[in-house]
């Protein structure tokens, strides 16, 4: 006996691979979805600990600058402290510099040499005298420069020539000088002897 299908069979056929399909994106857009969830659940990890790691270093870098402020106001303070002692210390050893400029002035002037005027404002000495000539007032300048670790820099200011009256008929051409120089201070002038003494020996090896 033969048997004849008269159901639309193709239109179920396709209906079938129809439904399949559909069956089959479904469940690749549910596992996309899937994926992509966790994709984004990872990053979003990722995300946050980099967030908490970037908080931290904040933190510590606030920590760090004010540290750092702490220590910049202890370096002032400790500069503020060295320059107070070295000015205690200056005015210390600074006392006995108005003997040592007398001193000095006394082996340093030649004979012919007059002082009429000392004045001294810092460290600038400002001398004003007469000499017999001006090659008197030259060695004088280079007795100041030259030997001497107290008085440094001696200037000519101006050095003009007048007579000096000894008496009612006596009277002398002398040269009148003005002139400047340095006084060192006792840490200055200590460290040029120093380095004059450590000069001779290395001179006479």
């Amino acid at each position: 006996m033969i048997l004849i299908n008269l159901l639309p069979h193709r239109e179920a056929a396709r209906k079938r691979r129809r439904e399949a399909f559909q069956a089959t994106m479904l469940a690749s857009f549910l596992l996309g979805l899937l994926i992509a969830v966790v994709i984004y659940l990872w990053f979003q990890g990722l995300i946050t600990d980099q967030q908490e790691k970037n908080n931290f270093l904040k933190q510590e870098t606030k920590v760090l600058d004010s540290q750092i402020k702490e220590i910049a106001t202890i370096e002032e303070e400790i500069t503020a402290l060295q320059a107070r002692q070295k000015a205690v210390e200056d005015l210390q050893s600074d006392r006995n510099l108005p003997v040592h400029l007398l001193s000095e002035l006394v082996n340093q002037l030649p004979d012919g040499v007059f002082i009429t005027s000392l004045k001294q404002a810092d460290q600038t000495v400002t001398m004003q005298g007469m000499a017999q000539s001006n090659e008197r007032v030259s060695e004088m300048l280079r007795n100041l420069s030259n030997n001497t670790p107290w008085l440094s820099k001696p200037e000519l200011v101006e050095i003009v020539a007048s007579n000096l009256a000894l008496s009612a008929r006596d009277q002398r051409r002398v040269s009148s000088f003005n002139l400047r120089f340095q006084l060192m201070r006792s840490s200055e002038a200590k460290k040029a002897m120093d380095a004059a003494s450590g000069a001779v020996p290395a001179a006479g090896k």
